[in-house]
């Protein structure tokens, strides 16, 4: 791409990073070219559907979680690697109100322009929730998609006003019901279930 495609293409994310930030997943694609001053036909030149748009301004941050989870497996015992990244997850799909629904949808049509970014985000999940199952500290009825779910559930959780206040507290709940290795009452950890 020509440094000036490349400028004009980078100055449209940005535009449509913070449009899509106050409005969502529903964001008009005509308020972001005009926001870019730019012709509607030039926004769509660049992304020719909302789905490549989400893709593009998705691409990175789904990235930087795959990196995150690769430097959690070597650094942190399993079952902190999980509730780390899950966490780093959950603060993802909060940054654009809708955009969960439009992953678990791109998740099923390998023809979505989103489906690589849902699908590599549900395998590292998968993975690192089963490294924390193989270690005994994470319950072993969960699938990598109930934890995209429980991902999805709490970005919404931190959408609603209402709710927003409760969120760390729900977070704390959930990531007591996924892992098996939870302090008791004394902090002391219970141990590891035998299989």
């Amino acid at each position: 791409m020509r440094a000036d495609a490349r400028k004009n293409y980078d100055h449209l994310l940005t535009v449509a990073h913070d449009v899509v930030a106050e409005h969502g997943a529903e964001a008009s694609m005509r308020e972001i070219a005009r926001r870019a001053d730019v012709g509607l036909a030039t926004l769509f030149r660049h992304f020719p559907t909302r789905e490549a748009l989400f893709e593009a301004l998705l691409h990175m941050n789904v990235n930087a979680l795959v990196q995150q989870a690769a430097d959690l497996e070597t650094s942190k015992p399993p079952d902190e690697a999980l509730v780390s990244w899950f966490r780093e997850g959950v603060a993802f799909v909060h940054i654009y109100n809708g955009v969960c629904a439009l992953m678990a949808k791109a998740h099923a049509d390998p023809n979505s322009a989103l489906h690589a970014s849902s699908t590599a985000l549900h395998a590292t999940g998968a993975r690192l929730l089963l490294r924390a199952q193989a270690d005994g500290t994470a319950r072993t009825d969960m699938t990598g998609e109930d934890l995209f779910a429980l991902m999805s559930a709490l970005g919404w959780l931190g959408d609603q006003p209402s709710l927003a206040p409760r969120a760390d507290h729900v977070f704390r709940v959930i990531t007591s019901a996924i892992l098996t290795n939870q302090p008791d009452s004394e902090g002391k950890k219970a141990k590891k279930a035998k299989p």
